[in-house]
């Protein structure tokens, strides 16, 4: 009941806040894939060389460069988004 009240709000049937959430989220799932991706890699790489824990510590810094490194880009494409939407609104 609340729950469905809730979700029909004004604020939820606005395009911009469900783009917002969307973005939100893609920008949290780069962060969790690089750093799981990195885990992985160097796990593989660490039992099949025996080289425990060096390529797991290693390829996890590589996973979180690699994730913010998504994140920045990934915001940076939507700032300019915002930019060329708000120039279009104005004129």
């Amino acid at each position: 009941m609340v729950l469905d009240k809730f979700l029909k709000s004004p604020i939820f049937k606005d395009k911009k806040t469900w783009d917002a959430v969307g973005n939100a989220s893609v920008m949290g799932l780069h962060l969790v894939s690089g750093v799981l991706v990195g885990l992985f890699i160097g796990y593989w790489l660490d039992v099949w060389l025996g080289t425990k824990p060096w390529l797991l510590l290693l390829f996890l810094l590589f996973g979180i460069a690699a994730g913010f490194r998504n994140i920045y880009l990934e915001a940076k494409k939507f700032q300019e988004e915002n930019t060329t939407t708000n120039h279009d609104d104005q004129g």
